[in-house]
């Protein structure tokens, strides 16, 4: 790997990067992966890399266990080679590997991504797979039904080799043979049944001796009598071989036919396999997905390196190449420039790979046909070389390779020599790169640089800072700000005499001493406008979280007034419903009274029963339609009376009913009402006083009211439809139903015109399904015929 994304640490970002591969291919690949230098090229890397964490959230990751390289096996077998069975096993693993990873993209099919190219490119082969799996067990057995002939040929086996071993338990259970065997047991030795005999007595059982124990006192011996038996058992075994590699044959051939299908998927599995690892790395970075460009723009907002433990990495901001084209960090030792400079760099190239940085959100890179980087000592005994020399010749490397599209990264640049040539040198070198255009990010102890990046256009003065009061660094890169070495209180606080610092302060010259208190007079005012903008952003959070609040109170209200609303209008809806299925009654009864009327031989008897049942339901009409919290309901027209005199019109807020002041309170707090023709007494807090606070005072009697009806003629048996369509016709039959059950009708008439007959249709399949009726039938002759139909109810 190139010696500068060495020192960048991207091999260790590469080796993290292949833990969350699973095929050593896809290892393979991370370990050539290079960063691309051209922003097409590296855009596509990265927008894989950004659907796949995409996929991943909406989704999971798919599986990619099992994918091996198969593709030499498989060009043998496409040769013409025969393939064992673990390799016909790893085929078929590959195989499934692909058809699950395939599977896993069909459900979610419906979101299409870049990284699409490659999961259309899989052919999954349930048949080949199927195949292999069902003939092949393990690399070491095969299936007794891979084919036909394998399965009779293993059965004729088994019932050969059940023979001999019946013939030759017969024999060691036989008292004849029990002094001779050294074990009552059956075994085998080159694939032929035998029994143990002592060396003594092998004479005693005639066959073929196969093999001696390790004592020479046991000899085993095939008898005579299943010679002929273990011969025909060898015969099959060889059948069965033949029959293997005859089976092993034809599955090479099929799977050897398939060879471009199978490389082919294969190939872009393992491709998949290293998107979504860079898309698991960027879940175990807690990543984001820079913007990028290749005009060397980098602005980075929370960086954070990712070889620092997360639990201690401090997130910083980065520019460069935005109104600077050069930054040299300055600063004390430990204070975190050497981590800046290497996380721009790391940046950088993680993105030219198609990574995802750690990173806040608006973060931006840009791609570079070079990344130098000097860092670190690499002092070399074998080269004879010194720090200092094997950094300039770092740095002859630099100027002679880097131009307007490169980014360079120097760290304590000029350092290692004497500290005035060395800062000369550094600043000559600065020039000459900055001439070239590169973007440069430079770490030094000199105060001769920062003075040069606030007199040279392009060049920004940047500094880590550093907490005095606690001798600690607080590594946050603050760009604008030269870095002061604060070696003065640093000493001080570690309990150098002071006499010691002020002759320090003193040998120091009136021009350094000069800049570092104008420094130090900048970073106090920077301080102390961070501590203002940290104490107006507090405020400004605060305001916003008050505003949100007073919203979403607002809010509710206004889904509370709605809810109310909404209840409110249900209920008058329910009152009127209730109303008008009041009314229907009262109409009912009253034809039902008419109809008694007409039969009864009392007609005053009848017509007081209906007088007293229309009385009744008028009132209670009355009750529906107007009860008293409705008229309490709204009390704005009313005011609570403060000084009731007589003649005031008042409301009786328990009744609900006016009534007039005729007299004024009592010692009992109760005002005498009339309420039409009945006085009463009332408590003052039940009286709610019109706006119309005095009411004419007539000396009229109060008149009774008299309810007058008049009892209609006889109920028709005949509902007229015509001319309404089919919804208006129900709901029209429906209410002459009811009101024909009330009254005891058996049949009625129901006139629909002949028409397009569409109405008709429509009241028939009504009637079809309608509880009171026992039957229906179209009229006859003078009956109406078809325009009528005959309705007979229960």
């Amino acid at each position: 790997m190139n010696r500068d994304y060495i020192a960048l640490d991207l091999d260790k970002i590469l080796e993290r990067l292949s833990s969350f591969v699973c095929s050593e291919d896809g290892k393979s690949e991370i370990e050539k992966l290079e960063p691309q230098t051209g922003l097409a090229s590296a855009q596509a890397l990265l927008n894989q890399t950004a659907d796949a964490h995409m996929l991943m959230a909406r989704f999971g990751a798919p599986s990619f266990g099992g994918l091996k390289n198969v593709n030499n096996a498989l060009a043998r077998a496409n040769a013409g080679s025969v393939l064992s069975m673990r390799e016909l096993l790893d085929v078929a693993e590959v195989l499934r590997s692909i058809r699950g990873i395939t599977q896993w993209r069909s459900k979610n099919d419906g979101v299409r991504c870049s990284i699409d190219i490659y999961f259309d490119a899989l052919t999954p082969n349930k048949y080949l797979e199927d195949k292999i799996t069902s003939a092949i067990i393990s690399e070491d057995e095969m299936s007794d039904n891979a084919s036909p002939a394998l399965y009779d040929i293993r059965r004729k086996i088994r019932a050969a080799s059940s023979k001999v071993r019946d013939r030759l338990d017969k024999m060691i259970r036989s008292s004849q043979y029990q002094k001779a065997l050294r074990e009552a047991i059956v075994t085998m030795r080159n694939g032929r049944y035998v029994v143990p005999v002592k060396i003594e007595h092998r004479g005693e059982i005639s066959g073929l001796v196969h093999d001696t124990s390790s004592s020479g006192a046991t000899v085993f011996i095939e008898p005579a009598g299943v010679v002929e038996a273990n011969n025909e058992i060898k015969v099959l075994q060889g059948k069965e071989q033949e029959e293997i590699d005859r089976i092993l044959f034809d599955l090479s051939a099929e799977a050897g036919s398939f060879y471009d299908g199978i490389k082919s998927s294969y190939e872009c599995a393992v491709e998949l396999d290293v998107i979504f690892a860079k898309a698991k790395l960027a879940y175990d970075m807690k990543a984001m997905t820079p913007a990028l460009n290749d005009s060397g723009r980098i602005i980075l907002n929370k960086a954070r390196h990712p070889l620092i433990d997360p639990k201690k990495v401090v997130a910083t901001d980065i520019r460069l190449g935005t109104d600077f084209d050069s930054l040299i960090i300055t600063g004390p030792n430990t204070g975190g420039k050497t981590v800046s400079i290497k996380t721009l760099g790391l940046f950088s190239l993680m993105a030219m790979c198609g990574l995802m940085i750690p990173a806040g959100d608006r973060s931006e890179l840009s791609v570079f046909d070079r990344v130098f980087a000097d860092i670190g000592d690499e002092q070399s005994i074998e080269q004879s070389l010194s720090t200092f020399s094997s950094h300039m010749t770092n740095i002859v490397r630099i100027i002679n390779g880097s131009n307007e599209h490169s980014l360079v990264l120097i760290d304590e640049l000029g350092a290692g020599t004497d500290p005035v040539e060395g800062a000369a040198l550094a600043m000559a070198v600065l020039e000459r790169i900055h001439e070239k255009g590169a973007k440069i990010a430079a770490t030094t102890h000199y105060a001769e640089l920062k003075v040069y990046a606030l007199e040279t256009p392009g060049v920004e003065n940047g500094c880590c800072e550093f907490d005095v009061a606690s001798l600690k660094p607080t590594y946050r890169l603050l760009i604008g700000v030269p870095g002061r070495s604060n070696a003065f209180a640093i000493s001080a606080r570690l309990g150098i005499e002071s006499s010691v610092i002020e002759r320090a302060k003193a040998l120091v010259s009136s021009e350094n001493a000069s800049f570092e208190d104008v420094i130090e007079s900048l970073e106090k005012s920077r301080q102390d406008f961070e501590a203002k903008r940290d104490e107006a952003e507090a405020i400004r959070i605060e305001a916003a979280k008050a505003k949100a609040d007073a919203k979403k109170y607002k809010d509710s209200i206004e889904e509370l007034r709605k809810k109310e609303l909404d209840k409110a209008q249900q209920q008058a809806q329910r009152i009127v419903e209730q109303a008008k299925r009041s009314a229907y009654a009262l109409v009912s009864e009253l034809e039902q009274l008419k109809k008694e009327s007409a039969k009864a031989a009392d007609k005053a008897e009848a017509a007081r029963r209906a007088k007293q049942l229309l009385k009744k339901s008028l009132g209670e009409f009355d009750d529906i339609t107007n009860p008293v919290t409705a008229a309490l309901a709204d009390e704005s027209n009313y005011i609570v009376p403060t000084s009731i005199q007589i003649g005031d019109e008042v409301l009786l807020a328990d009744i609900g009913k006016t009534a007039t002041v005729t007299a004024l309170e009592n010692k009992k707090g109760e005002v005498e009402v009339l309420a039409g023709i009945i006085k009463m007494r009332t408590p003052k807090s039940n009286l709610r006083l019109s706006k119309n606070r005095r009411k004419e005072k007539k000396q009229t009697a109060p008149k009774k009211v008299q309810h007058e009806f008049k009892v209609a003629g006889a109920e028709k048996a005949e509902c007229d439809l015509r001319g309404m369509n089919i919804e208006e016709g129900i709901m029209e039959l429906e209410r002459h139903l009811d009101r024909c059950m009330r009254l005891g009708l058996n049949e009625i008439s129901v006139i629909h015109g002949k028409g397009t007959g569409v109405l008709r249709r429509g009241i028939q399949d009504y009637l079809r399904k309608c509880k009171y009726v026992k039957s229906f039938r179209l009229g006859t002759f003078g009956e109406g015929e078809s325009g009528v139909t005959i309705v007979t109810l229960k």
